[in-house]
């Protein structure tokens, strides 16, 4: 087995338990805008069609279709147009308030402090490549505790690039003067992390919390993070 000196995660739908914070904070911000009255659909017809938007969009983003700008006020734009409504200063209003609330959500995945523990126990070096938006992760990693574990922080915005591309992830090796064959991607997005890795030759982690089917070429998969602690 490589022996690996740096541990690069994912964070959103890796550690950081996305879609349960983002349920939280737009049912905060639903309840505070009032927008049963605007939309006459309750939350959780609301809150289904944002996540299939902020998919699409993410994926758009990925690929580089689209803007961060506009990933961060068309997933509501969208949201709100299948309630026909059409009200880009409300859009983009939701947006920011949105970007405010979710990062002071706290919710992770089952056994992430402890694995965290465990590998830094071990002496490996933990780092974060994600493509969200720099001011926001930081966020994250500070309201749910997870900031002390890292020693860098790699986002798209700081590193002028995004999963899968390749150059994320070797400007992430150049920050934290890690080698391609001692680190390791560990990850979600079979696209974004398994691909992306595959596309910088790193070896990867496959985190498949949802046990869905899929042929990835990810040279570990694991379905919970404990798992980790078989490999590593």
């Amino acid at each position: 087995m490589p022996s690996y000196q740096h541990l690069f995660f994912d964070l959103d739908h890796t550690l950081w338990d996305f879609d349960k914070n983002a349920s939280i904070a737009l049912k905060i911000l639903f309840e505070e805008e009032s927008l049963h009255n605007t939309i006459q659909a309750p939350f959780e017809d609301f809150y289904q069609h944002y996540l299939h938007h902020n998919e699409v969009l993410w994926n758009r983003y990925h690929h580089g279709f689209i803007s961060a700008d506009d990933l961060k006020w068309k997933r509501m734009w969208r949201t709100l147009l299948d309630f026909k409504v059409a009200d880009e200063h409300l859009s983009k209003d939701l947006g920011i308030k949105f970007l405010d609330i979710l990062p002071k959500q706290k919710e992770v995945f089952p056994y992430t402090f402890e694995i965290l523990g465990y590998l830094s126990g071990k002496g490996y070096e933990l780092h974060l490549i994600t493509n969200g938006f720099q001011q926001t992760q930081r966020s994250k990693l500070i309201h749910s505790g997870l900031e002390p574990y890292f020693q860098h922080m790699i986002t798209s915005e700081c590193s002028n690039s995004v999963k899968p591309k390749k150059e994320i992830f070797e400007y992430a090796l150049q920050k934290s003067g890690a080698g391609l064959n001692e680190s390791l991607m560990i990850g979600d997005n079979l696209d974004a992390d398994i691909q992306g890795a595959i596309n910088a030759g790193m070896d990867s982690v496959f985190v498949n919390h949802t046990q869905k089917t899929h042929n990835s070429l990810s040279t570990y998969t694991i379905t919970h993070l404990k798992d980790l602690e078989n490999i590593l």
